[in-house]
């Protein structure tokens, strides 16, 4: 038995609605952890006697909440340990920055302090104004490139959807407070290539059935129809997506869980929001509009 997606669109409505408005709240009132590439930090540089391994140096910065923190090898080391160990991390104050050296001492080995400095952002506010200029410009690139290829209706619908998946990832980050850094915007843009691949796929099944489905079909038959013949296409690739990420989230250490997890949400949500959101603002459009012009044509 088929399950009818859009017969249940104001369930979906209502989820997705509860889950903006949760997320847009969590945005203005906590903002957001933006991580040393926005706002700058500090660098620690210290030279132990003997070789260390980064892992040794995050363990140890765990009880700071430090452990996102860059940790580079520098001067004579192997691929996996080295005596120059440089920490960037956030702004630290004098005695945090002591704190930090003491404890590596102890916990770790011998060490000679090389220099702590402060630290610009990598990412400044010009280079972030371009990034969200550039991301405006390709929202207006694929609104026309939708719309030319199908109609204006898919094209709001999908890119609904799109602002659906990036409010669902900005609401989780904001909410758990977890750092935006560099690596981020590049999620960002995945999550955003992802997601109008799911709508372009099932739209594509929409416009291929219009031309084969019964005149006494719905728009809502029309749609459910397409859903559940790209369905499993779209299981398949959530589930091979899925298990890339979670293996990056759960072995790739700890610098890349926020990346990964920035996937993670953006990919389910992608998915929901394809086939559940976008497919239904279109089927319950086309068929407002279509009542619109029997209403009118029965006035004249």
């Amino acid at each position: 038995m088929r399950f009818d997606v859009i017969k249940h669109h104001r369930w979906w409505f209502i989820l997705s609605s509860i889950l903006v408005i949760a997320s847009l709240a969590s945005i203005f009132v906590k903002g957001f952890n933006w991580g040393i590439d926005y706002t700058g930090g500090t660098i620690v540089e210290v030279r132990f006697e003997q070789p260390v391994q980064v892992s040794q140096v995050r363990e140890d910065l765990k009880q700071f909440g430090l452990e996102n923190a860059i940790i580079q090898l520098s001067g004579e080391s192997s691929a996996t340990e080295g005596d120059d160990v440089i920490i960037r991390t956030r702004n630290l104050d004098s005695n945090e920055s002591a704190a930090i050296v003491d404890s590596l001492n102890k916990n770790i080995g011998p060490n000679e302090v090389k220099r702590v400095e402060s630290v610009g952002a990598v990412i400044g506010s010009e280079v972030t104004e371009h990034a969200l200029i550039n991301l405006a410009i390709a929202f207006l690139v694929l609104a026309a490139y939708i719309s030319f290829r199908f109609e204006y209706r898919i094209a709001f619908s999908s890119l609904a959807a799109i602002f659906h998946d990036l409010i669902m990832v900005l609401g989780v980050f904001s909410f758990f407070q977890l750092e935006i850094d560099a690596s981020f915007l590049a999620a960002i843009l995945t999550v955003i290539g992802y997601s109008m691949n799911e709508s372009v796929v099932i739209f594509d099944r929409i416009r291929e059935n219009t031309h084969t489905h019964k005149r006494s079909d719905t728009f809502a038959d029309l749609a459910n129809a397409s859903i559940a013949q790209s369905i499993h296409r779209s299981c398949y690739t959530l589930s091979t997506v899925l298990f890339a990420c979670c293996s990056l989230y759960f072995f790739g250490g700890d610098t890349t869980k926020n990346f990964a997890l920035c996937m993670i949400v953006g990919f389910v949500s992608g998915a929901y929001s394809s086939i559940c959101v976008a497919t239904s603002i279109w089927a319950i459009w086309k068929s407002r509009n279509k009542k619109d012009i029997r209403n009118a044509a029965k006035a004249h």
